[in-house]
């Protein structure tokens, strides 16, 4: 198969498919027309059988996390182990919102509201338990999860997707000053109270964003957010200025997309500079390069680590941030924790950290869980792919995606020579795939 733009994108975009990392031991109920090397591109909103009970043997899954990596691999163990594959998942949120399309509730093109996800179809149609709650511990040993009030849950296989953490700022360590600083980085309140402040702003104010050091949640997001922050000023607050401290040596994501978006908006831009202190009452901040820099609203967006139920139970052990796993199992690769996986933005996969791979991490996850249960082996030739779309005005989006594919040299995945890269261009017709690449997904997931 030639990996294109129009075939990958449009797989998750407007063709309404999507790219699933699929099993051929587990295919035996879909059209032949299907069948093929993989990847294997299967309808998202196509009904799906889950296979016979007589495929699985019993066994039971935790799974740690309702976002966009927990859910779905709650969702496909069930497809495809069956029955019995009992499925709990544990999540302390009400609701899951998402992070993607959240830059624009910023210049009002997206309701906040449109992004609240909920798991009633997970346990519903599905079968999965749905436990409202939070882990205080994990047990490899006797393969149990304790939560907070005490009760504890058996697993012959966990799954831990918690997402991030942030590090804490010098000067932002309150929850007052937070609530003066918002980072606006993950589901929440937040992005609410960063779109006031901006849409509060005097004309001609300063708007300033950071850039925490790679790895973090969504590459191109800060960038985006700042290019939809400065489109918006142009129209309705004129003379404003936006500020970009990156503490990289040079733009993550989408370099020729965000290069020529800069320079059109007029943002200025301050590569290897990492915000030091904030003194959040007088919104201003120290830089690395021993600056103050003061501004009318602030969007200081702190490091990354792995979530919070993992560096708290023993399994971080990458740089002291992130969670090692072997990449055709999602297994961690700590000692005496082989019957833990661990997916999403936690771990160190050598992918993006993302909604749209921890999607694809999941499913390479749970087929490998189903494998397990089987007495099989993983799949040897995954793929995935990541793809996004990140809007640079109200009228106009660009792309990025790449195809991920196992080396057994290196034991990494590893971005194939013809991935398609990034869009020539910002357009009005990727601003319209974009909503439905979000639908696609979120669908995929959550439905």
């Amino acid at each position: 198969m030639k990996f294109t733009r129009r075939n990958v994108l449009a797989a998750m975009g407007a063709g309404g498919l999507s790219l699933l990392p699929f099993s051929r031991a587990f295919a035996d109920d879909l059209p032949s027309s299907l069948l093929g090397t993989n990847p294997i591109w299967i309808p998202s909103n196509a009904p799906i059988t889950p296979v016979p009970t007589t495929y699985a043997t019993a066994g039971r899954v935790v799974v740690i996390g309702g976002g966009m990596a927990g859910t779905t691999v709650a969702k496909y163990l069930r497809i495809w182990g069956g029955s019995k594959v009992q499925v709990t998942l544990v999540e302390p949120s009400s609701a899951y919102v998402a992070n993607i399309m959240s830059n624009l509730v910023l210049n009002n093109q997206v309701s906040q509201s449109s992004l609240y996800f909920n798991w009633n179809r997970l346990t519903t149609y599905y079968g999965v338990q749905r436990i409202q709650g939070t882990v205080s511990g994990i047990d490899p040993v006797n393969r149990k999860v304790t939560l907070a009030g005490g009760s504890t849950l058996s697993y012959d296989r966990l799954v831990v997707a918690p997402g991030i953490e942030m590090d804490v700022v010098p000067g932002l360590e309150s929850a007052a000053a937070q609530a003066l600083v918002p980072h606006a980085w993950m589901p929440g309140t937040q992005i609410s109270t960063l779109r006031t402040q901006i849409q509060s702003m005097a004309a001609g104010g300063t708007f300033l964003i950071s850039v925490p050091k790679a790895p973090y949640r969504c590459p191109p997001g800060p960038y985006e957010r700042a290019c939809v922050v400065a489109d918006y000023f142009r129209v309705y607050k004129p003379g404003s200025k936006v500020i970009v401290l990156d503490e990289n040596p040079a733009i993550v994501a989408e370099a020729h997309t965000f290069t020529n978006a800069f320079a059109s908006l007029g943002i200025i831009y301050r590569p290897s500079t990492a915000v030091v202190s904030v003194d959040a009452v007088n919104r201003s901040v120290v830089t690395s390069a021993g600056t103050t820099i003061k501004a009318s609203v602030l969007n200081i967006i702190p490091n990354h680590r792995a979530g919070r139920v993992l560096s708290n139970n023993g399994l971080v052990n990458v740089g002291g941030r992130w969670a090692g796993v072997d990449v055709l199992t999602y297994q961690s690769t700590v000692a005496g924790a082989s019957n833990i996986h661990i997916i999403g933005d936690s771990t160190s996969s050598g992918q993006p950290k993302s909604g749209h791979i921890g999607n694809q991490e999941a499913k390479i996850c749970a087929d490998a869980i189903v494998r397990a249960f089987l007495g099989l082996a993983p799949d040897q030739q995954v793929m995935t792919n990541t793809a996004c779309y990140s809007p640079v005005s109200a009228t106009k989006a660009s792309w990025l995606t790449a195809i991920y594919a196992y080396d057994p040299l290196s034991q990494a995945m590893k971005v194939t020579a013809n991935s398609p890269g990034e869009a020539l261009s910002p357009s009005s017709d990727n601003l319209q795939e974009m909503r439905q690449w979000f639908s696609n997904l979120m669908t995929d997931s959550f439905a």
